[in-house]
């Protein structure tokens, strides 16, 4: 009777990668929208998560991949989640019924009919006749017709056509303030120096933009939006940090990171003339 209580208690202990999951982000005092908005994971599928409901997943690669990114948020190890989750996946797939009798070798209502033998052959002569033509122009090219111009003549057209190598543009001079204007609502962002102090965190919606501190310590954002939002330094605008809707993070955003990433092009004027609201006007919070 002992070791029966024992083994049920042993089973109570053994959290569920799900529950273990959910425990940690309570523990991280979060909820389960900042996770969505962080990650990029619908909020149904981590509830999906968190009670093991893998099979509401679209599929077994969706419940892999979300569990990694829900665990890397939330600091556990990768490495222990992914294979929990891969042993609670094979114990559903062991669960399921069994697939229906395979089929036998000597079924002769699955025998190809004598048509499809004759289309296999005639396919496979085909084939083996583009590759001995293949080969015999390959190894060959001096069988072919002659060229229609002299060879110095096409020499000659050939130096014609080349052209000179463009020369290097200068390289931008990093001056100027650092602009980040969001073009999408609910864009998550978080602005912080390099000894992890932050400068400037809000869910900014469209038009509302941030201006990075001239005299901020190695500046550095973190989003899950990078897309959404423009840049321009000193009025000059400057490549997106990334033209996907992934999580981009510690990445640099002074003025000789961003113009490092490319050639700075002139600003494009807002539509009404009127520069765009700053964050002070969203509601949005930053360091003090």
């Amino acid at each position: 009777m002992e070791d029966v209580h024992s083994a049920e208690e042993s089973k109570v202990e053994e959290a569920s990668v799900g529950t273990r999951l959910r425990d940690a982000r309570i523990a991280a005092g979060m909820e389960l929208e900042q996770v969505a908005a962080e990650t990029r994971i619908p909020q149904r599928h981590l509830v999906s998560i968190e009670k093991g409901d893998f099979a509401a997943l679209p599929s077994r690669t969706y419940a892999i991949g979300f569990s990694r990114t829900y665990a890397r948020l939330l600091g556990l190890e990768e490495r222990e989640v992914l294979d929990a989750v891969r042993a609670e996946l094979s114990a559903a797939q062991d669960q399921r019924p069994a697939q229906g009798a395979r089929i036998e070798p000597g079924d002769p209502a699955r025998v190809p009919g004598r048509g499809l033998v004759w289309f296999a052959m005639l396919a496979a002569v085909l084939l083996l006749g583009g590759i001995y033509a293949f080969y015999n122009s390959y190894f060959s090219p001096g069988m072919g017709p002659a060229p229609l111009e002299e060879p110095a003549a096409q020499v000659a057209q050939a130096g014609d056509r080349a052209q000179p190598a463009p020369a290097a543009r200068p390289r931008q001079v990093a001056r100027g303030p650092v602009v980040f204007t969001s073009t999408m609502d609910g864009t998550w962002v978080k602005f912080y120096d390099a000894d992890g102090e932050r400068l400037y965190e809000a869910q900014m919606d469209e038009g509302d933009s941030y201006t990075v501190p001239a005299d901020a310590n190695g500046p550095q954002v973190w989003t899950g939006r990078p897309q959404a939002l423009a840049i321009t330094v000193g009025g000059r605008q400057v490549p997106r940090l990334s033209d996907k809707d992934e999580i981009v993070r510690d990445v640099p955003v002074s003025p000789e990171a961003l113009l490092a990433r490319g050639d700075a092009a002139p600003a494009a004027p807002a539509a009404d003339g009127a520069p765009p609201r700053e964050g002070a006007d969203t509601g949005t919070t930053a360091a003090t």
